[in-house]
């Protein structure tokens, strides 16, 4: 089955996770059932640090705190399904609790 990246952006949260509210964090926990139930599956799942801890490495080689875009949004995560299709990963990604952001899907380059 072909792989896509679904990459959540979200506003960047001053208490992290733990700011998240707890029928945001029930909704995300209820996606994975969910997937399976479709006939996809979930390959890797990951949240990821503030952007605080982030360096971006531009070209020529210099190294500068926090992430490269300048947004109100930032990567709040991400996961690697298996789907049939794009129409079926960008249902997965319809299923995803989002609150003041966006989720986008990808796919990936098959080696």
């Amino acid at each position: 089955m072909p792989q896509y990246a679904i990459l959540i952006y979200e506003k960047e949260l001053p208490g992290g996770v733990a700011d998240i509210p707890p029928e945001v964090m029930e909704a995300n926990l209820a996606v994975g059932p969910k997937i399976e139930a479709m006939g996809a599956r979930v390959v890797h799942e990951q949240g990821l640090q503030p952007v605080a801890r982030a360096r971006t490495i531009h070209q020529g080689g210099a190294v500068t705190d926090g992430p490269f875009l300048e947004s109100k949004e930032v990567i709040a995560g991400f996961f690697v399904i298996e789907a049939a299709d794009l129409d079926q990963a960008v249902a997965i990604g319809k299923l995803l609790p989002i609150m003041d952001g966006a989720v986008e899907v990808r796919p990936l380059m098959e080696v």
